[in-house]
């Protein structure tokens, strides 16, 4: 709860996404239209929440819940009961509280509009608002710019009153403190486990138990409908491996790319800096060139000693005790007057100087020559032959896509003759199942699975559509064994479920082993128990613990040590922590201070703000029509 963000950089990120929440979907003026509760999913105070606002909202939510968890997640779990109510309230607190801006009359001028729109980075080229960029975005989301602007009225309208409220709240500095002390408070904690493993081999179980679990946890076993499928893929990288890369070709590229296969010539060096502030006298400059110059006549009278000269006089904090030594470097990553020194001399163990940089004089001693070198082609004929057929891939791949889509479809009772035209391998999956499929990797594509469960797939056995998985990568496949959902037989789950009852009776016998310890523990007995080596935990640094176990350390009765807690973890067994030191947080700065009051303040605000929206549904005529919600 400390890390809300500010109001109006939220409400910048919710435009440029064009995503934003259902405030910038429906736009206040929607809410004075009233639609009838035959099929809505809800209504507010009479107006109702239609069925494909619900849809549309819970697309966006699911929408970011992929970006959030990958596209491998399984859709079913993206679209649960609890999922589906949660959507559902988020949307009815906001239809609460816009019909309070509404009420409120709250507008936004044509300037602020404007400004708002126009510094987007977005709707911007060269630093400027484009209007030919601002319409083709909002084209691209099947948006006008009057409905758009529209919803970006809504949403700042809709910001200054949450704004309003939540900055009515007041956080006192001792709470802050408090706060922080607490969050920063570190316990010294061990822990030992209890584990379920050891309990195994006295659990017992009779044939009856397994046959009774098996009955009642029927959907569990249940295997769902699957099919194993043929495909072919056409991208630059399969077609690319059937080019044959010429001498000619890869000599062409080897000069194309000569730069990325030079070495430019490095330098060692070591010099003693006298530094020169930047606001020096004439007189200043002259003495420091002057004590340089002695030092230079020093070390050329022995030049092994320079290191030690170095040490004794140089006013570089980075190099003066190493001797000087710079170590290897290019030519550009030095200032261009210690550089040309360098470059310019002829051999190893020569000293130049004073040389004059904004630095101050340095005397330089050349201590090592790397040349440039160039990677022969011979080193390099793998990585340029593999950037040629990637080339020369991606020519045939954009010449041959349509050719492709057309020849799967034409001739959708078999892969064989696309494979044979563009030279691809006709290749085999696993079993497939609806939804997400993990282990296919760049195949767990929706629109390509989904096409393998359709009807054309699964009764007229026909191709798929080329199917675009990724960036260039084409796939088409037709389904090769398909089999209905069906609930196995007892004989072919039963080992499995032997194996999960074992586990859970082995860690009920853990947990009483491991509340029997606690006790002896808190009446200062000293069970057989094996502690890990102690580390120091923190609200803000948990360092690796679970957040339950975590709260139970940070919430337990540290005023006599030490103390324990235990708890169930999983079917692992059970944990024992012992909390043997507390340790108060340091006294922050006053920046730390006044960052905390801040936080405690957003804290605050977000309370008010929920205490707010508590009222409003409190006072308003909400219905909920759960037929209509349900998923179809």
């Amino acid at each position: 709860m400390f890390n809300f963000i500010d109001r109006h950089k939220r409400l910048m990120q919710i435009l440029l996404g064009l995503i934003g929440l259902t405030f910038a979907t429906w736009g206040i003026q929607s809410y004075t239209r009233f639609i009838g509760p035959g099929t809505d999913v809800a209504t507010v105070d009479g107006l109702g929440i239609s069925q494909k606002e619900f849809a549309d909202q819970l697309r966006r939510q699911q929408d970011r819940m992929r970006a959030l968890l990958g596209n491998t997640v399984d859709a079913d779990r993206l679209d649960t009961p609890q999922i589906r109510h949660a959507v559902l309230e988020s949307m009815i607190q906001e239809r609460l509280v816009a019909e309070q801006a509404a009420k409120a009359r709250l507008t936004v001028s044509d300037d602020m509009l404007r400004a708002v729109i126009g510094a987007q980075p977005a709707f911007q080229k060269d630093g400027r608002f484009s209007r030919s960029a601002y319409e083709t975005l909002l084209n691209a989301q099947g948006l006008t710019p009057a409905m758009f602007e529209s919803r970006v009225r809504s949403e700042l309208a809709l910001g200054e009153l949450t704004g309003s409220i939540q900055g009515t709240a007041i956080a006192s500095r001792t709470v802050a403190e408090r706060i922080a002390a607490l969050l920063a408070q570190k316990r010294e904690v061990s822990q030992a486990t209890v584990p379920a493993q050891q309990f195994l081999s006295q659990v017992k179980l009779e044939d009856a138990q397994l046959k009774a679990y098996y009955e009642s946890h029927l959907a569990e076993f249940r295997v769902p409908e699957r099919v194993r499928a043929e495909y072919v893929v056409l991208s630059p990288e399969t077609l690319g491996e059937q080019i044959q890369v010429s001498e000619a070709e890869l000599k062409a590229a080897y000069e194309a790319h000569a730069s990325e296969f030079r070495t430019p010539e490095e330098r060692r060096a070591s010099h003693i800096l006298i530094t020169v502030p930047a606001n020096a006298t004439p007189e200043q400059k002259a003495a420091a060139r002057k004590k340089a110059e002695e030092i230079l006549a020093e070390a050329r009278k022995d030049p092994t000693d320079f290191a030690a000269l170095a040490k004794k006089y140089s006013q570089d904090p980075g190099s003066a005790a190493k001797g000087g030594d710079l170590g290897y470097f290019e030519r550009d990553t030095m200032v261009k007057p210690f550089a040309d020194a360098v470059f310019a001399m002829d051999k190893v163990g020569q000293i130049v100087g004073p040389v004059e940089t904004q630095f101050g004089y340095h005397i330089i001693e050349l201590t090592g020559i790397q040349p440039a070198k160039v990677r022969p082609l011979a080193d390099v004929t793998a990585q340029l032959t593999a950037e040629v057929r990637k080339q020369k891939g991606l020519q045939k791949f954009n010449e041959a896509a349509e050719k492709f889509s057309d020849t799967v479809y034409e001739q959708s009772d078999s892969l064989k003759p696309a494979a044979q035209r563009f030279g691809l391998t006709v290749k085999t999956t696993g079993w497939v199942v609806r939804g997400a499929n993990p282990d296919l990797g760049e195949l767990n594509n929706p629109k390509l699975i989904g096409a393998l469960f359709s009807s054309d797939s699964l009764q007229h056995h026909r191709n798929t559509d080329a199917i675009e998985v990724a960036q260039n990568e084409l796939v088409s496949a037709r389904v090769v064994a398909h089999e209905a959902a069906r609930e196995p037989k007892f004989e072919e789950v039963k080992e499995r479920i032997a194996r999960e009852l074992k586990q859970q009776e082995a860690a009920k016998l853990a947990r009483q082993a491991g509340e029997a310890a606690l006790a002896q523990l808190r009446k200062g007995a000293a069970p057989d128990l094996k502690w890990a080596a102690a580390k120091q935990v923190s609200r803000l640094d948990p360092q690796g613990m679970p957040p339950q176990a975590l709260d139970e350390v940070m919430a337990a009765d540290a005023s006599k040590l030490p103390a324990y807690v235990g708890m169930q973890q999983d079917a692992a067994g059970f944990v024992i922590y012992r909390i043997s030191q507390v340790i108060a947080a340091p006294p922050g700065s006053k920046q730390q201070q006044a960052g905390e009051l801040l936080q405690a303040q957003r804290a605050a605000g977000a309370e008010e703000f929920a205490a707010y929206l508590a009222a409003l549904r409190a006072g308003a005529d909400i219905k909920i029509h759960d037929k209509n919600l349900e998923k179809k």
